[in-house]
């Protein structure tokens, strides 16, 4: 079946539709040996040679992968980073293929980030369209009570739109700190810890624990493995549709 060139490169994980867009018009992607330098060719994927800075991504020759990654804080959840910071791949040396996170963990967050070649699976598991929910441990500052708990519930109003959780309960708590487990729908960038500035209990650690019913198991800090097929088959049957348009 044809595609847009740039839709395939996304799908297949090198980059996103408008980045890939940008690689045609920089001459690094060739279809049967031509280079392409202007957007909306349509291609096929299983009969013509797709190159990405010559490096084959069409066809058979690409297999689809999914890990799971238990990422430590202190790491960069990019391919590259301008300040030298360690990132996330630099954990994968022993994985052949080249696969990009799916979603953001900041760089003081930690727990379970998923990574993938595969750009359908990583748009459905990040897009709020989708309602993937995830779940993660949060160390607030100060000793939150049941009324703190009931107005977590309720959300607030922050600068870019309001945010309510899915669910929220608190696991314990002492005179200095507190515990939460809380589940979302969204990823806007840094959501929770703005939302929790904004009830004056800031985030002190903050941990991914799962997306979906994909949890992390017994993975240490740093470790990763390959997901099984019966998991990336929930998360797509959890999403209602892996074809649903955002």
């Amino acid at each position: 079946m044809e595609e847009r060139l740039q839709k395939i490169i996304a799908r297949y994980g090198i980059a996103s539709r408008r980045t890939a867009e940008q690689m045609m018009r920089d001459g690094r992607v060739s279809v049967n040996g031509m280079t392409i330098t202007q957007p909306g060719m349509k291609v096929d994927a299983s009969r013509d040679e797709i190159r990405v800075d010559g490096g084959l991504i069409s066809g058979d020759a690409v297999s689809r992968v999914y890990l799971i990654l238990n990422k430590p804080k202190g790491y960069v959840v990019t391919l590259k980073d301008p300040q030298n910071r360690p990132i996330v791949t630099d954990l994968l040396r022993d994985v052949p293929e080249r696969v990009f996170p799916v979603g953001r963990l900041d760089y003081d967050s930690e727990g379970l980030l998923l990574m993938s070649n595969d750009g359908d699976f990583s748009h459905m598991v990040q897009h709020p369209a989708f309602k993937i929910p995830k779940t993660y441990m949060v160390k607030v500052r100060g000793n939150l009570t049941k009324s703190d708990i009931e107005a977590i519930r309720k959300g607030a109003m922050l600068e870019d739109g309001s945010f309510k959780p899915v669910w929220a309960t608190m696991e314990k708590s002492n005179r200095k700190s507190s515990w939460v487990e809380l589940t979302i729908l969204e990823g806007r960038n840094r959501i929770i810890r703005r939302f929790f500035d904004s009830t004056d209990h800031p985030v002190a650690r903050l941990i991914r624990t799962a997306i979906g019913d994909i949890g992390l198991g017994e993975l240490k800090s740093g470790e990763y493995r390959y997901m099984h097929k019966r998991e990336v088959k929930s998360l797509i049957e959890l999403s209602g549709s892996r074809d649903k348009k955002n």
